[in-house]
């Protein structure tokens, strides 16, 4: 036998769900403020006693009603936050239950494809989604059963909301984790992001597969593509992220197709890489300044790229050697018409491999084949000019472009008239005779001496004689009194 105070509670639920019942749209929307003020972060048992222990009777109206009238957005967002405070409530596991029993995943992730809704109602519905995955690993495979991947990576690749688009990532990342099953389809939707035209979609997506790289193992191949892709993006985060990926995948089975293809971005072909795109010939009048093309910008972004993995990784400096990486830094330094390739290419050249004990070497042999004498010595970082050694590089430069050099060799580039920029990206280097070269000389006493010695002046006389036997190659047996 109940008592009076709980004959009372049970009263004023009944009035309270006639009330609901009978409401209309403005009255409904008043009932559902006065719920969310007064109940927000409530667990389970006092979610119970406000309702005298019928809670999921007003869960179930809410559910109800959300499913009549979702497509036309009425209240949505009350109603939604409203139903979170029932999934997010402590030891609300049964909500949960009752919710998802009604094609409660179904409904937030059919939400997120309308057009017409509004970005905060489609944000709320993540956040619901979120609330579900995070109760365990069998949640987040029923979100997958029903294509959540694909509506998810859909809705970050083309929400106009950043907060939106964050709340897609954070749900994305927490459905590829602890999800072996579907943790394969989550990368690949995450991949399917990348050719989309939001950078900031395009960020997240590379942050998130990064994130997952370790979990995934082995890297498809189908990633390639798309990540060179996102390396013509104007905006600077991409960038980053694409190359902070890059490096976490130049641990795995794709690594010479990543390498291949940065260095082909090096060189872009001639038909396609118009100077400028001027938009005061479209619009006299407009102040706007020349744009780059596309394909200058991957340039600058694939040469800044090279650089930071060859000095990361002195096996991945190798792997670029064999595919004349130089010669496509060579290209890239003489594009007059995009600075940003010619700084990205110098740093490149001249940044040191990580581990140099035999790679130094590797690098001086392959500058040092090319027809350019200050690159190649340069890029040894011990080499001194002076006497009667320069007299064959300034007759291989010009007395202009060798000055320019020794007065400031980082920025020597931007002296560089278009002749003398077309002289140096017609140098070709042949990789696989130069490193056959290099193995000879290895193979010299001479050599296996200096080494021995750990001497830095021995590895400056023997980069000396190396440059000395080119230079005297190059130039025929006038240059032998050198």
């Amino acid at each position: 036998m109940t008592s009076v105070k709980e004959q009372e509670a049970i009263r004023k639920l009944m009035v309270f769900l006639q009330e609901w019942d009978s409401a209309h749209k403005v009255a409904r929307s008043r009932i559902l403020d006065n719920f969310i003020k007064s109940n927000d972060g409530k667990t389970q048992p006092e979610l119970e006693l406000e309702f005298s222990q019928g809670a999921s009777l007003f869960l179930a109206r809410l559910t109800t009603w959300l499913r009549m009238t979702y497509i036309y957005s009425t209240c949505l967002n009350k109603l939604l936050r409203s139903i979170g405070i029932f999934l997010s409530a402590t030891r609300g596991r049964r909500y949960l239950t009752e919710f998802l029993d009604i094609g409660g995943v179904l409904i937030l992730l059919e939400i997120l494809g309308l057009n017409h809704l509004k970005e905060e109602d489609k944000r709320e519905s993540v956040k619901l989604l979120q609330l579900v995955a995070d109760a365990g690993r069998k949640y987040k495979e029923l979100i997958c059963e029903s294509y959540g991947v694909q509506s998810l990576a859909e809705f970050l690749a083309t929400s106009n909301s950043a907060q939106a688009q964050e709340d897609a990532q954070v749900l994305l990342a927490s459905l590829g984790r602890s999800n072996p099953k579907y943790q394969n389809q989550v990368y690949n939707g995450l991949i399917a992001v990348l050719p989309c035209t939001s950078p900031r979609a395009q960020q997240l997506a590379l942050q998130a597969l990064r994130v997952m790289q370790d979990t995934v193992g082995e890297a498809p191949s189908v990633i390639v593509e798309p990540v060179l892709g996102v390396l013509c993006s104007v905006d600077l985060d991409v960038q980053y992220e694409a190359v902070q990926l890059l490096k976490a995948l130049m641990a795995h089975k794709v690594r010479p197709a990543l390498l291949k293809g940065l260095v082909a971005l090096l060189t872009p072909p001639r038909k396609k890489a118009l100077p400028f795109h001027d938009r005061t010939t479209e619009d006299p009048t407009s102040l706007c300044p020349k744009q780059p093309v596309l394909v200058y910008i991957e340039q600058a972004a694939a040469a800044k790229a090279i650089g930071i993995l060859a000095k990361d990784s002195a096996e991945v400096a190798e792997d670029l050697l064999q595919l004349k990486v130089v010669h496509g830094l060579m290209v890239a330094l003489e594009n007059l018409d995009h600075p940003d390739s010619q700084s990205h290419a110098s740093t490149s050249l001249e940044a040191p491999p990580a581990e140099q004990d035999e790679l130094s070497s590797s690098f001086c042999t392959e500058i040092i084949s090319l027809k350019h004498p200050p690159l190649q010595i340069n890029k040894c970082g011990n080499w001194h000019w002076g006497g009667e050694e320069q007299e064959p590089v300034k007759a291989a430069l010009g007395d202009t472009l060798f000055q320019h050099f020794t007065d400031s060799p980082e920025t020597w580039y931007t002296k560089m008239d278009p002749v003398q920029a077309e002289e140096l990206a017609s140098n070709i280097v042949d990789i696989p005779r130069d490193m056959a070269r290099l193995q000879s000389t290895k193979e010299d006493p001479g050599f296996q001496q200096l080494c021995n010695a750990s001497s830095t002046r021995g590895s400056y006389m023997y980069t000396r004689k190396l440059v000395l036997e080119t230079i005297v190659t190059s130039k025929g047996p006038d240059a032998r009194h050198i």
